[in-house]
């Protein structure tokens, strides 16, 4: 698909906001790629990587290019990486000083994009609300699960880059979350900063492996099952908001590689029940805001479709 320039300066933020998000817990890229319509695109780039050798050989450069969709990864991927760079320290600021809004913003944002994902569903039959179900409980246990004890053998660090790279695709669920609760989210930064290149070996080698995998079967089931797939991926989003409701309370803690002291396990309790100011009135505002920024990149996302 070629796009215009106008087009490609909406895919580069549409890349800066997934790179974003990513760098929230709980709140995965892939949720974004599925509301701004460009999932599916996404996951069909990623998949034909498996297949572009032969395409190189035969076709050349150029052919192999258009295989892989190199424009579209191109921009998206400048976009995500100029959104983790300049808005790195923002959000680390935010979940740190200012967690509730934060979150609220999220909650909100979460909320009115299941709504949006759920109507791309043709229509809803039985099958379609079991596999909403499903995705809303199996995610909703996930994030409220405790994190193991971590094992620092190479297989469960290869095993760690497939579930991780699979979770950062899939709407509802980060990357980064499925490494803490693997126990493993500690070691591989440590590994990354102290570069220890044979545990970033067989983590990237988890990671590629997991990708081109996981890809093809969400490509399948996209064009073979749509509207299941669309409904699993709705209760997937929905079963997030386990993940990021605003008021917690911490009930065990860990250190961190810098030696700070961080949550472990915590549980979700209503506004009333928090100990300091629960900032109920800014939390709503947030929460609007995230609603609002959604119910905006829908309309554009609309307006544009209308003028292709």
């Amino acid at each position: 698909m070629k796009r215009t320039t106008k087009q490609n300066v909406l895919l580069a933020f549409k890349g800066m906001a997934m790179g974003a998000v990513e760098l929230v817990p709980g709140v995965s890229a892939g949720t974004i790629a599925l509301l701004t319509g460009i999932y599916e695109e996404f996951i069909d780039a990623l998949k034909a990587f498996s297949t572009v050798f032969p395409i190189l050989k035969n076709d050349g450069i150029k052919g192999a290019w258009n295989h892989i969709n190199g424009s579209f990864l191109v921009v998206l991927c400048a976009g995500m990486a100029i959104g983790i760079v300049t808005l790195l320290k923002l959000i680390k600021y935010l979940l740190e000083f200012q967690s509730i809004p934060i979150w609220s913003f999220f909650f909100g944002l979460i909320i009115v994009s299941s709504i949006f994902v759920g109507k791309t569903v043709v229509k809803w039959r039985a099958p379609q609300v079991i596999a909403l179900i499903v995705g809303t409980v199996s995610v909703y246990l996930i994030t409220g699960s405790a994190p193991v004890e971590a094992s620092t053998s190479l297989f469960f660090v290869f095993a760690a880059g497939m579930l991780a790279i699979c979770a950062m695709i899939l709407p509802g669920i980060s990357g980064s979350f499925i490494l803490v609760l693997l126990g493993m989210y500690i070691y591989i930064i440590e590994s990354l900063s102290e570069f220890n290149y044979v545990v970033l070996l067989v983590f990237g080698l988890g990671c590629i492996i997991g990708l081109v995998s996981f890809t093809h079967l969400l490509s399948y089931l996209l064009k073979k099952h749509h509207d299941i797939t669309l409904a699993l991926l709705t209760g997937f989003m929905i079963g997030s908001l386990n993940k990021i409701w605003p008021w917690k309370r911490t009930l065990s803690t860990m250190v961190d590689r810098h030696g700070e002291t961080v949550p472990k396990i915590q549980e979700n309790i209503l506004p009333q029940s928090m100990e300091v100011d629960p900032q109920l009135g800014v939390a709503i505002a947030c929460a609007v805001a995230g609603f609002l920024l959604i119910f905006v990149i829908e309309k554009i996302a609309e307006k544009q479709n209308s003028s292709t």
